[in-house]
């Protein structure tokens, strides 16, 4: 070992001489690269690559967020595309349905607006009729007037059928029958100041006699009656020669007569003739009652007069009856009926005049709106 080792170490000192001899050794690698990262440019450059390798990192970092967020992104554009589509899809059909509604609205509203047009005509027709119609019953009132002023002279039911007549025209509230109504007014104010009689209490006063003329005693019958009477009562007061001594008076009596000479004695009269006479006296009232209805002031005072002059000539004056109903006739005897009435006439023609005018009238057409000739076509393209 020792003769080894020995015989090496000449080897050694005999290679280190000869090292010496080629030269210096040779640093290593790595020592020359940290000498040349030593030097500025190679360590700038060191640098800026590795600034360059840092940001593309960053650069790849970003890069990938990005795509993530342009993925979601994408992602939820495509939802809400697919979202918009349906809801573009939806309105497209609400909107078919919706110009279907409006095309049927525009049919109904053409036809509603024919129907106005028709309504409107009806109306105006009605109108016109309802016109017509008032003044037809206006003209009926006023004639029912005349007539009740000129046949039977009754103001009071001629002042009824005026004030209706002005109380319907009143109602209408048109000015158009303005003149009418000053003319109706004024009848009934020339109505109104006249002196009228009772012509209604009158004649039921006379009709109150008619039915009393069958219970009013005859003058003969009450006489005879009374007489009898006066005698029974007598009898039966007196004795049996009382009674046969007022016999023999009574028959002395008749032997003479005093009569005054002034005053009629009540006819008698038969069964038959009495009936004749309340029959008599009846039409004379009824001919009295009669005249006063037509105005007949002098026929009137006649009948009353014979009537009154039959009572006191064939009935009782002293009963009751007969006295009220003398005492009536004489009161009916002086009522006037001489009186002058108004007539209608103007009134009446003033009436028929604005009556014809009205007919004479021709109807106005009705304007055409936009919305009928419309209508149709409107309907036809919501229905193709």
């Amino acid at each position: 070992m020792k003769q080894a080792v020995q015989r090496r170490a000449p080897a050694m000192d005999a290679e280190i001489p000869a090292l010496t001899q080629r030269g210096p050794m040779p640093r290593p690698a790595w020592r020359r690269a940290l000498g040349a990262l030593s030097r500025p440019a190679v360590l700038l450059a060191v640098v800026s690559l590795l600034l360059l390798g840092w940001q593309w990192l960053e650069t790849r970092v970003r890069l990938a967020e990005l795509e993530q967020v342009l993925a979601k992104r994408l992602a939820e554009n495509d939802a809400e595309t697919a979202a918009g589509r349906t809801l573009a899809k939806q309105n497209q059909e609400t909107l078919q349905s919706l110009t279907a509604k409006f095309g049927a609205l525009d049919a109904q509203v053409a036809e509603a607006q024919s129907q106005q047009l028709a309504l409107e005509a009806m109306y105006q027709e009605l109108s016109k009729s309802r016109e017509e119609r008032l003044l037809a019953e206006v003209e009926q009132a006023v004639a029912i007037a005349a007539q009740q002023l000129q046949l039977a002279g009754n103001v009071e039911a001629a002042l009824i059928a005026l004030g209706s007549a002005d109380a319907r025209l009143a109602r209408a509230g048109q000015a158009q029958f303005l003149p009418l109504r000053k003319l109706i007014n004024r009848d009934i104010d020339r109505l109104k100041a006249l002196p009228l009689a009772d012509v209604p209490g009158i004649a039921l006063k006379l009709e109150g006699v008619v039915v009393a003329v069958d219970g009013l005693p005859l003058a003969f019958e009450q006489r005879t009656r009374a007489a009898g009477e006066d005698s029974a009562k007598t009898e039966k007061k007196l004795g049996t020669w009382q009674r046969l001594g007022r016999e023999l008076w009574s028959e002395m009596k008749l032997l003479i007569r005093i009569e005054r000479i002034d005053q009629d004695e009540p006819a008698l009269l038969s069964p038959s003739q009495v009936f004749f006479l309340r029959e008599n006296l009846k039409l004379r009232l009824i001919n009295a009652r009669l005249s006063l209805l037509q105005r007949d002031g002098s026929s009137f005072r006649e009948d009353v007069r014979q009537a009154r002059d039959w009572l006191l000539r064939y009935f009782d004056r002293r009963a009751k009856p007969v006295q009220v109903a003398v005492a009536t006739l004489n009161s009916l005897s002086s009522a006037d009926l001489n009186i002058e009435l108004p007539t209608l006439n103007e009134t009446l023609a003033s009436l028929r005049a604005l009556k014809l005018a009205r007919e004479r009238e021709s109807p106005t057409p009705l304007p055409r709106s936009k919305g009928t000739s419309s209508g149709p076509r409107a309907g036809g393209g919501a229905g193709r």
